[in-house]
C-alpha cells in the first residue's frame, strides 16, 4: 500500500533484509552530563480532572487508586527486575523526554516532549500529555525545568472522542495520543504521535490547532491503534503502521516548510510481515497543510530495531537515533535463564547515525555518511556522574545502555546533545534494581558534523 503510494523518491525495496553495514564509526567524547531523577513528579493544571491527581491508576490487570502500592518492573522482555519505584503516582511524571525540538526557546532553554505516560492507550487515561522546556546545566550536573505546557483541545479539533471528553479544559492524556516528536515552526508546535500515526499543531501554550491525518495521495495510512481501526482490522488492509511504529522522529528542514517524519518501526505487508528491515521518511509542508508525497528509506543497521529521534544539522544532512530493544551493560548478559544479577537483553545497539537527505539512490535509500557508537562514549576528564553496574572496566569510557535513546539535537559545529526516555518506572539500565534517570549528556562528536 505505501510502497504503492509514495513517490519515485521512495521506491518499493526487495523484501529482504538488509546487509550489515559497512561505514565509518567516528569518536566521541562525553563534554557534560546533567541528571534528572527518575521520580520527578508534577502537579496537574488546577483546572485538569480530578482524576488525573494520580496517574498510574490502571498499569495493573485491574484499577488501582492506592498510590504507591504497586512495585514497578522491568517487565517480562527484561526479567520483570523490580526498579524501586511503586505505582500510581502522587502526581504526574516529568518522565520520558522523547523528543528534542531543533529550534531552541530564545531564552536558550530546550523544548523537550513527553512521551504518553506508560506505554499504551489503555494504561494511560489519567496520563496528562505535555513539553517543557528544560536547562540541562552541566556545571551542576541538574536539569532545571523551565515551563511545562500541558496539551488541551478547548476548540474540539481532535476528530475523535478523547478520555476528558466530557470536561470543560478538556487536557489532553495518554490513551488519545502517543507524542514522540516535536518542532517549532513560526511560533507554533508541531508533534509527530503513534496512535495514528498523526500530526498535531498546536501553540506555545499546548492549544490544538489541527490534527492531521497520514496521506499518501487520497489514502490515509493508520496504525493498529488508530481511532478508526476495530478488534476486526485487518494487517495489510486496514492498517499497515504496527504497535509503537509511528513517528518516532520528526525534522525540520532548515530554510523550508518541510517536516520529515520518520515511522519508528517497518510497515507491514499484506502478508503481515515488516517489508523490510529499513524505515520509512515522509514529507510534510506546514505552509501548504498538506503531505508532499516525498519520502526516503533508511536502513537499520544489524541488531538494529528501531529509531528513536531525527534533527537535520544543515540544510541536508540529519542525525538519527538507531537502537535495539537491550538495556543494562554487556557484561552482565544473563548466561541462562532472566535472573536478579543480569540482564537477559543488554544494549549493543545504540548508534547515533549521519545521513544525507539529498543523497538517496535508486531504491529509495538515504546514504549513511556515518555514525557514533552510544556504547563506546570516551571519557579521559572523567566527566561521568552515574555508576553503571558491569563487570568490565569502564575507567575512561561512557556508555548510555538505555532501552529506548530518543533525543539529539546539533548544538554547535563540534557538539550534540542526546537523552534518553526512561520509561518510568519500567526501565533501567546503569543499575539492575533502580529504575532509569534522565539523563542529558553533552558529546564532542566533531569528527562526525564536519562529515560529507
Amino acid at each position: 500500500m505505501l510502497s504503492r503510494l509514495l513517490s519515485a523518491t521512495a521506491l518499493c525495496a526487495t523484501l529482504i533484509a538488509a546487509p550489515a553495514l559497512s561505514e565509518t564509526t567516528f569518536p566521541a567524547v562525553l563534554k557534560g552530563q546533567a541528571v534528572l531523577p527518575a521520580l520527578t513528579l508534577i502537579d496537574p493544571p488546577a483546572d485538569a480532572p480530578a482524576d488525573a491527581r494520580v496517574s498510574g491508576k490502571f498499569t495493573g490487570a485491574a484499577r488501582n487508586d492506592m498510590a504507591e502500592s504497586v512495585a514497578g518492573d522491568t517487565g517480562a522482555m527484561h526479567g520483570k527486575r523490580p526498579t524501586g519505584l511503586n505505582l500510581p503516582f502522587n502526581g504526574q511524571p516529568l518522565q520520558g523526554f522523547s523528543g528534542f525540538a531543533m529550534q531552541q526557546a530564545e531564552d536558550g532553554t530546550t523544548y523537550v516532549l513527553t512521551d504518553n505516560g506508560f506505554g499504551s492507550k489503555l494504561n494511560s487515561p489519567d496520563a496528562l500529555l505535555f513539553f517543557s522546556r528544560i536547562l540541562p546545566d552541566f556545571a551542576s550536573g541538574k536539569v532545571e525545568v523551565k515551563e511545562t505546557l500541558f496539551l488541551h483541545d478547548p476548540d474540539r479539533k481532535v476528530p475523535f472522542r478523547i478520555a476528558y471528553e466530557g470536561s470543560d479544559s478538556r487536557y489532553l492524556t495518554g490513551a488519545d495520543f502517543d507524542p514522540e516528536s516535536i518542532q517549532i515552526i513560526n511560533g507554533e508546535v508541531w508533534i509527530g504521535e503513534e496512535f495514528g500515526p498523526f500530526l498535531i499543531r498546536a501553540t506555545l501554550d499546548g492549544k490544538v490547532l489541527a490534527v492531521y491525518p497520514t496521506m499518501q495521495g487520497e489514502e490515509v495510512i493508520k496504525s493498529v491503534d488508530n481511532p478508526a481501526n476495530s478488534g476486526t482490522s485487518v494487517v495489510g488492509k486496514d492498517w499497515i503502521v504496527p504497535r509503537s511504529g509511528g513517528y518516532e522522529g520528526m525534522a525540520h528542514q532548515p530554510g523550508t516548510s518541510l517536516l520529515w517524519a520518520m515511522l519508528e518501526k517497518p510497515v507491514m505487508t499484506a502478508e503481515g510481515q515488516p517489508e523490510g528491515a529499513f524505515l520509512r521518511a515522509m514529507a510534510f509542508d506546514t505552509a501548504a497543510e498538506k503531505w508532499t508525497g516525498q519520502g526516503f528509506k533508511f536502513r537499520l543497521a544489524e541488531g538494529a530495531t528501531a529509531i528513536g529521534d531525527f534533527n537535520f544539522i544543515d540544510a541536508t544532512r540529519a542525525l538519527v537515533i538507531e537502537r535495539d530493544n537491550g538495556e543494562g551493560d554487556p557484561s552482565l548478559k544473563c548466561a541462562g535463564d532472566p535472573a536478579p544479577d543480569c540482564f537477559p537483553l543488554p544494549a549493543l545497539v545504540k548508534n547515533i547515525v549521519l545521513i544525507d537527505t539529498a543523497s538517496v539512490d535508486a531504491e529509495g535509500f538515504v546514504r549513511r555518511i556515518g555514525h557514533i557508537d552510544l556504547m563506546d562514549i570516551a571519557d579521559p576528564e572523567g566527566v561521568n556522574r552515574q555508576e553503571t553496574q558491569a563487570t568490565r572496566d569502564l575507567t575512561g569510557k561512557h556508555t548510555f545502555p538505555f532501552f529506548t535513546i530518543e533525543d539529539v539535537m546539533r548544538v554547535n559545529d563540534t557538539q550534540i546533545m542526546v537523552a534518553n526516555d526512561n520509561n518510568l518506572p519500567f526501565s533501567s539500565g546503569r543499575k539492575l534494581d533502580a529504575a532509569a534517570d534522565n539523563e542529558v549528556i553533552l558529546l564532542d562528536v566533531a569528527e562526525m558534523l564536519s562529515a560529507k
